[in-house]
């Protein structure tokens, strides 16, 4: 296995770990209550830097592979499949954590189906469906959105040092719609790219249905 591979499998290794930090333990009645008072104190933070390494190998395997000429089925493979795991993990996490809606993680649950699905019906036809440049800004505006999330409470710190004037609750509400709007462009950027692909895809799809 080359290096990027390991890279990606790293960053799938990196996923339960996140997911530690991220949420609270409540295993069949079982609730370590320091635990879980510093989870929901400083688990962000910590599951944060996590997700930003994870988000660091993605950028890095992607750059060795094309660099070195060690691009594979295997690794394309691995890439996209860590990505996914990797994103709609997190996302899970948040709706337990209730910072967001379900809803949009089904959006982007539904449309990564979608996608994989096509390619699958398409590879065994011998066709490559490659991605596009808008797919890698859906995932970008994702990871942005994500990060802005787990560090929401040290941007809710800085601004309150910067403004002083500014009351707490204020600052929060200012900085969670930030997070909000982010959100909301990853969830439109996941929409585009979803019909982006259908309609470069729409000769395939019309050849499927003959």
């Amino acid at each position: 296995m080359n290096l990027p591979n390991k890279l990606s499998v790293f960053r799938i290794i990196l996923i339960p770990l996140i997911l530690f930090f991220m949420l609270p333990i409540s295993v069949f009645g079982l609730r370590p209550v320091h635990w879980n008072d510093f989870v929901n104190n400083y688990g962000l933070l910590v599951s944060g830097t996590l997700f930003v390494i994870a988000a660091l190998t993605d950028l890095a395997d992607g750059m060795i592979a094309r660099k070195y000429k060690m691009i594979t089925n295997l690794g394309k493979f691995l890439d996209s499949l860590a990505d996914k795991m990797l994103v709609i993990s997190v996302l899970v996490g948040f709706v337990e954590r209730d910072r967001i809606s379900s809803f949009l993680v089904v959006i982007i649950v539904l449309r990564e189906f979608m996608v994989t699905g096509l390619r699958l019906v398409a590879s065994k036809s011998g066709l490559i469906m490659a991605a596009e440049m808008i797919g890698k800004i859906k995932t970008v505006t994702q990871m942005i959105a994500i990060i802005f999330l787990f560090f929401e409470s040290l941007f809710v710190f800085w601004t309150g040092l910067i403004f002083p004037s500014l009351s707490v609750e204020s600052i929060e509400a200012g900085v969670r719609l930030c997070g909000n709007i982010f959100v909301a462009v990853s969830i439109v950027m996941t929409i585009i790219s979803g019909l982006d692909y259908l309609i470069r895809n729409r000769s395939f799809l019309k050849e499927t249905k003959e």
